[in-house]
């Protein structure tokens, strides 16, 4: 008997890994709705971040930040080519199922939902998604998250797992969503390698090719009422961007690019 096609919603940031999601998954479900969320805004992201880090490190991080766009450039070659041997594509969803709004967890994206007879929906790249959406359906939040949970949640799990010689957790999950950062039940994971072209903007291309194939694994589950979770890899720990210092220092010291 021939499986049905997963019907789906996805709830995503606006930029290229998203729109890598969506042309990998439109061919093998039907997606019946794109809900893209506006960027938050700099200036509450960075008191966000005064509250939980500091000034010295907030510094740091935005340092860093204004680098990476000069590194972002010097490794576009290596981000072409693994765009190619990926087979990515990053065609916007059709405008007809395109819904954009100022926030996954706005008041429209519930009633939307709500309405939708979906078998998932596709989490990627967005804020963290509050209570309220996540319960106005009883239907599984599904996201990616570029690294091995819970040991490496938050931000650049690849990235963070390689500073600290941790070669066999660089990798990605895909994990139902809970309130928490990345701290839902473990469906499936993935190790990565990563060459020694790679560099901090390309080891987010192999994790999303590694995972578009367990997305898809997750929503046949799904439709075959076969999904199940388990724990992850410990232990747990909440990572964030680099400083500018410390990516300057790792890079030198350990030739992590």
């Amino acid at each position: 008997m021939n499986r049905r096609l997963p019907r789906i919603a996805m709830l995503c940031g606006d930029g290229p890994s998203s729109w890598f999601m969506y042309n990998a998954l439109a061919g093998e479900a039907e997606v019946l709705a794109v809900v893209v969320e506006r960027k938050p805004s700099s200036r509450a992201m960075i008191r966000h971040r005064l509250r939980q880090l500091g000034w010295f490190t907030v510094i740091g991080q935005l340092g860093f930040i204004a680098f990476n766009r000069l590194l972002a450039r010097i490794q576009h070659r290596r981000i072409d080519e693994l765009i190619l041997r990926y087979g990515l594509r990053a065609d916007l969803p059709p405008a007809a199922i395109t819904h954009r709004v100022h926030s996954v967890n706005a008041a429209a994206v519930r009633r939307l939902l709500r309405k939708l007879d979906v078998d998932a929906v596709v989490v990627n790249g967005t804020r963290i998604i509050s209570r309220a959406v996540i319960e106005c359906t009883d239907r599984p939040f599904i996201n990616t998250h570029v690294g091995i949970t819970p040991r490496y949640r938050g931000v650049h799990g690849g990235y963070w797992a390689l500073v600290h010689d941790d070669a066999e957790n660089c990798g990605v999950t895909v994990h139902l969503v809970d309130t928490g950062v990345d701290t839902g039940g473990v469906l499936y994971q993935q190790r990565i390698h990563v060459e020694s072209s790679d560099g901090f903007n390309t080891y987010p291309l192999h994790q999303l090719a590694a995972a578009i194939p367990l997305m898809k694994q997750a929503l046949r589950d799904v439709v075959d009422g076969t999904l199940s979770h388990r724990d992850g890899v410990g232990p747990s720990g909440l990572w964030y961007h680099p400083t500018l210092g410390q990516y300057l220092r790792y890079r030198f010291s350990r030739s992590i690019k």
